[in-house]
């Protein structure tokens, strides 16, 4: 203020005495200086410590802050409407169709099981042993290439003897990967599922045999897929409610695996898919094993492979010793909270799962091959280095 009049110029009155005529890089300095004058010693501890703490948890922590916070901002899906599920060795088929709500036929459908193949060879044995009397044609399609886009053996084609059981009823198929880098995995995998309806059609399916869909680790149970066969009045679609493993029959998630679901063949209409295709799903219809591997290498394999590898965040997440120790804690292997819609799922399913040793109602032919599928059962937690 000087003679009346108010100067807006800007000055540096608060240091004025190391301002001066110094140059722009002193003056620079002398300026942030006199900011920090008036910080006090909680406001330097903000700055200097908490901001980057806070930072550097949300690097750490972010994709469980989201998932924690789904039900804010992700309404769950349409529930299923349910079909109970009646079976017992000792009751006459017309008596199962009967019970619910459907009618036997003259003679059972012709029924194609069709999967697209990675690495699960163990797996794909015990499916093709429990599902071996009720299909008409196996079709398994293998790619040289993951959904990630990385170079992948034949799996399939190099162990293909120890399938010579199922062989006559053999679709083989095997498609070049497209190998590009950077690709959202999905449209890999939707890639290879198009190439596997090319593959069921060469197999000679027909109109109104038995179409089932699902990843080899969703396996369906034999006498769903006998009585889904025999009776008349069974949806057109109908997905199948199995229960949830992880790394082995020992964990137990829970009831809720979907994906899995039969179709009624229709030219022109149905299309391999993995998605929701119907609203209607039959109970208690088999088991879904995710990550039930015998070496740890396939766990690692695995997780650079498939479609979500965007979940392995860190480095150390492919450490073997660390995957041994998630996998007998029952653990999640990329450390990540539940995927669930209500916060009431996502905290009671927090923390390790717990271990069953409930080996009732698992696939026949792994209680005949215990002893060699004995990682699968409960309390063999520990797996093959090699």
């Amino acid at each position: 203020m000087s003679d009346g009049y108010y100067n807006s110029k800007k000055t540096d009155d608060i240091c004025e005495e190391v301002c001066g005529q110094a140059s722009w890089a002193a003056l620079t300095m002398s300026r942030l200086r006199c900011m920090l004058r008036g910080f006090d010693i909680k406001t330097y501890i903000f700055l200097l410590v908490v901001i980057p703490v806070f930072i550097f948890g949300i690097y750490l922590h972010g994709q469980k802050i989201t998932y924690f916070l789904r039900p804010i901002w992700e309404s769950p899906p349409k529930p299923f409407h349910e079909i109970p599920h009646y079976y017992h060795e000792n009751v006459t088929m017309e008596t199962l169709c009967s019970l619910h709500g459907w009618k036997i036929r003259e003679s059972p459908r012709r029924v194609f099981d069709a999967v697209l193949f990675s690495n699960e060879i163990d797996i794909l044995k015990l499916r093709w042993n429990e599902l071996y009397p009720y299909i008409t044609q196996f079709v398994l399609l293998e790619s040289n290439s993951t959904f990630t886009g990385l170079p992948k053996p034949l799996i399939f084609a190099s162990n293909r003897l120890e399938f010579k059981f199922i062989e006559p009823r053999l679709t083989y198929g095997m498609i070049g990967g497209r190998f590009k880098k950077g690709e959202n995995p999905f449209v890999e995998e939707a890639y290879q599922r198009v190439a596997l309806d090319q593959l069921i059609r060469i197999a000679g399916i027909e109109d109104d045999d038995l179409l089932i869909m699902s990843d080899v680790d969703e396996i369906p149970s034999a006498h769903t897929i006998n009585l889904l066969r025999w009776c008349d009045g069974v949806p057109p679609v109908i997905h199948l409610q199995l229960r949830n493993y992880l790394y082995s029959f020992e964990y137990h998630v829970d009831n809720k695996s979907w994906r899995a679901s039969v179709h009624r063949y229709k030219t022109g209409k149905t299309r391999y898919a993995h998605y929701r295709q119907a609203d209607v799903i039959l109970s208690d219809a088999g088991w879904h094993c995710s990550f039930c591997f015998r070496h740890i290498r396939e766990f690692i394999f695995k997780m650079k492979a498939y479609s979500h590898t965007d979940r392995v965040r860190f480095s150390h997440y492919l450490n073997p010793k660390r995957i041994q120790d998630v996998i007998c804690r029952g653990a999640d292997l990329f450390d990540m909270i539940p995927e669930e819609y209500t916060f009431k799922e996502i905290i009671g399913k927090m923390g390790p799962i717990p271990h069953s040793y409930s080996a009732v109602h698992l696939p026949a032919y792994l209680l005949n091959n215990a002893e060699e599928y004995k990682y699968l059962l409960p309390g063999n937690c520990k797996r093959e280095s090699g």
